[in-house]
């Protein structure tokens, strides 16, 4: 019995969106079924980057507006471990805190609502997407396309579809299928449109001194699915992208090593380096020297939205 079944629940902390909300769900059932007898009580959070939906996320603080709440609720002990999207959590962590969980990874793909493929969007059309991945994404293949910002959860983006704001919009499948919307739009194959860093993957934080909450996620770590991101996140981190930085990645294992291949742009997607890189699964070398051989391959318009090496 764990020292605080007989205290007080675990307490999980969540920004309060539903897919969010169905992401901590998941996390609580997956280890209560690892710990039964375990309580887990879920504290939802409204998110600076749930309160401002009318700017593009890079425009108002980026990442730190979907996690910072959740880092001060972690850090006060207001909660005892928080859930979040992997792509939504910032490459450069708080040293107090760790990611002590990742689960198995959902489906990685883009869906495009609105049209069967990219090739079949009109001439012209308007898709919306706030993602600068997805917007020069869309420019690289189909520069006649027209991007505009969509912000908001995925019903207020499909609602914004839906009353003819756009022609198409992009979400991933990850999140249409935990929110039970897996019949929606026409998902993209990942090796000719590749995902975000850490896309379909739920990572759970905890302090890095609390030794029994890191204990009791444990059990609930998909070490697969952790080599894959976390070689994705040491990617970013070599890049020194930000959140106008468009990155486009798709890891793979075959055997024992991971395959990872990685694009990066310019904004307008005028510009495209991609590159394939083959490493052990614990191998964080392999994605930064994969990232300093895109830089070193990228022309200015792309190379100017990247910093290099994190320190």
């Amino acid at each position: 019995m764990n020292s605080f079944a007989s205290t007080r629940p675990l307490r999980l902390g969540t920004r309060r969106s539903p897919l969010a909300m169905a992401q901590a769900e998941e996390a609580k059932a997956r280890l209560c079924a690892a710990h039964p007898g375990l309580e887990v009580e879920i504290v939802p959070v409204t998110a600076s980057g749930d309160k401002i939906q009318d700017r593009p996320l890079a425009e108002i603080g980026g990442k730190a507006l979907w996690t910072k709440e959740l880092d001060h609720w972690l850090l006060t002990g207001e909660i005892d471990f928080a859930v979040h999207s992997l792509k939504d959590v910032e490459t450069l962590r708080p040293a107090e805190l760790v990611i002590a969980a990742v689960l198995p990874r959902e489906d990685v793909r883009d869906v495009l609502v609105g049209a069967e493929s990219i090739r079949a969007l009109p001439q012209g059309a308007v898709v919306g997407t706030s993602a600068p991945r997805r917007a020069a994404q869309l420019l690289h293949a189909r520069p006649d396309l027209k991007v505009i910002s969509f912000r908001g959860n995925v019903a207020t983006r499909l609602a914004k579809l839906a009353a003819g704001e756009a022609d198409a919009t992009l979400l991933a499948r990850a999140g249409l299928n935990r929110l039970g919307e897996s019949g929606t739009g026409h998902a993209l194959d990942a090796h000719e449109w590749l995902p975000a860093p850490g896309q379909g993957a739920i990572a759970i934080e905890c302090r890095l001194d609390a030794h029994e909450t890191r204990r009791l996620l444990s059990a609930i770590d998909h070490t697969p699915s952790r080599h894959a991101v976390m070689a994705e996140r040491a990617l970013l981190a070599g890049l020194g992208g930000n959140c106008h930085s468009p990155i486009a990645v798709l890891t793979e294992p075959d055997g024992s090593e991971l395959v990872m291949r990685a694009a990066i742009y310019s904004p307008d997607g005028a510009d495209k380096v991609e590159l394939t890189a083959r490493f052990a699964p614990d191998d964080a070398n392999g994605p930064a020297a994969l990232a300093a051989q895109l830089l070193a391959s990228a022309p200015d318009a792309v190379r100017v939205h990247f910093s290099g090496p994190e320190g």
